[in-house]
């Protein structure tokens, strides 16, 4: 079935010919003929898909033939990198087109944002927090709105976004066209779709969550100790040419990738703690291939979409089966290969006893060969918790001692100096006597001298 079966205007087919796509993913057959008729969609779609072409290409050919200078279209995300990712593939894909488009997102500045609401871009991609920065603002009016799209739903629900999505709702124009695509379909994620919604085109609900068929899976049984010499033995080893390694912490991924770079990697790192300008280096960085390796948690990596990514490894067993099933999603993308990896320390077996219910299969265990797995760690990938607290106190009560002793010496140099002697205020001069030196002459000096006084009386012109 090719994407000319759907009837969609010439130019935004030579647009999808030059992005390579050759046939429509299952999700795209499903999602885009209720799109393209204006009907409320609900969908169940998977990382790597194909879910963002099932809702741009309904959008830009809805869109094309009608009034410009307004806004819309919306496109909600969880994160800036799933939203920079939308905004590059709706240029993409409009190549062709007088479409245009912008993101709006966090940590850069609001002005070119601003530019955007004021121009009336054809479609926004937004994530809802700095969506309701721009709403503070008159000049943020979604009036025109016409197409509402929620993607990821499921993962704005787990950043706690929900809130705030209800108040991006009430910004909005009632009457519009609704698609909503979600991973899973926890129950308050049904409750705001039925909300939402009228009478949805319902797209891929019965379907098991699954990992893509080209992902091969496998387990590395490893102590939590020796996790990272095993990764960094996998990489001189040559096993991978680039690699999306999952932690569970940020702190964890600062001090892997501090590890991995120590001992000459060329890796970076992702996550929430990071400017944005830091987390665009790094991802294109990566996709760029300057750095092999690419360190990275759950939240932050929603929005990372590399070709011909080959390998995924969880460095962290993810706590949440659907976590792993995104997770390992990054690659095999487009109907590719690639192998997705996880290190399962003892501590982790009934996470991993429940990713292998979700998926229906064990996963097959590997041991590298010629590796010592009973290494002691030169050093402690993280430090536990209650160390870390107890080096925060430790310093503080440093802090507070050095304070202290400084006062002290400075209340004993003051005391050794004695008290300082009081120097009564001179008395204000009196008409007539000169001024002391530097002081500036007064009117009444210049009005002895001969020259007019500077002051009038009141009411005077």
């Amino acid at each position: 079935m090719p994407f000319s079966s759907f009837g969609l205007h010439p130019d935004l087919l030579r647009g999808i010919k030059e992005m390579g796509f050759t046939r429509p993913t299952p999700i795209q057959q499903d999602a885009i003929p209720p799109g393209l008729q204006g009907r409320d969609v609900l969908a169940c779609a998977m990382t790597g898909s194909g879910k963002t072409a099932a809702f741009l290409l309904p959008i830009l050919h809805r869109l094309m033939p009608k009034r410009r200078g307004v806004t819309r279209a919306l496109i909600l995300t969880p994160t800036r990198e799933l939203a920079a990712q939308i905004e590059e593939h709706l240029s993409q894909l409009a190549v062709h087109t007088p479409m245009s488009g912008a993101a709006v997102f966090g940590g850069v500045g609001m002005g070119p944002q601003e530019h955007a609401f004021r121009t009336g871009v054809d479609v926004i991609v937004a994530t809802p927090g700095r969506l309701l920065d721009h709403f503070r603002f008159p000049y943020a009016k979604l009036d025109g709105l016409e197409i509402l799209v929620l993607d990821e739903a499921d993962r704005m629900l787990d950043m706690g976004f929900l809130p705030d999505i209800r108040r991006v709702l009430k910004h909005l124009p009632p009457r519009r066209q609704t698609l909503f695509f979600s991973a899973t379909m926890p129950e308050p994620i049904v409750t705001l779709t039925r909300e939402l919604l009228r009478q949805p085109a319902t797209v891929n609900l019965e379907r098991k969550a699954a990992p893509a068929v080209g992902i091969t899976q496998a387990v590395y049984p490893v102590a939590q100790e020796v996790k990272s010499s095993l990764l960094l033995e996998l990489v001189k080893r040559d096993e991978m040419k680039n690699a999306l390694v999952f932690t569970r912490t940020k702190h964890r991924a600062n001090r892997l990738a501090d590890f991995l770079a120590r001992h000459g990697v060329n890796c970076e790192r992702i996550h929430g703690n990071r400017s944005q300008a830091q987390r665009t280096a790094a991802l294109e960085g990566f996709k760029s291939g300057r750095f092999r390796l690419l360190v990275a948690t759950d939240i932050a990596a929603r929005g990372i979409d590399v070709e011909a990514l080959s390998h995924v490894i969880n460095f962290d067993v993810p706590a949440v089966p659907d976590d792993y099933i995104h997770r390992v999603g990054r690659t095999a993308r487009a109907e590719l290969t690639g192998d997705a990896f996880t290190f399962v320390s003892p501590e982790e077996e009934g996470d991993l006893a429940a990713i292998e219910r979700a998926v229906g299969k064990r996963l097959p265990r590997i041991v590298l060969p010629d590796f010592d797995y009973n290494r002691r760690a030169s050093e402690k990938l993280e430090v536990p918790l209650g160390e870390r607290i107890a080096a925060i106190r430790a310093r503080k009560a440093e802090d507070r001692a050095r304070a202290k002793a400084k006062a002290e010496r400075r209340g004993q140099q003051q005391a050794a100096q004695g008290p300082r002697p009081s120097v009564a205020p001179s008395p204000p001069p009196r008409p007539g006597q000169p001024p002391r030196p530097g002081q500036p002459p007064r009117p009444w000096d210049r009005h002895a001298q001969g020259q007019r006084p500077t002051h009038r009386r009141p009411g005077g012109r």
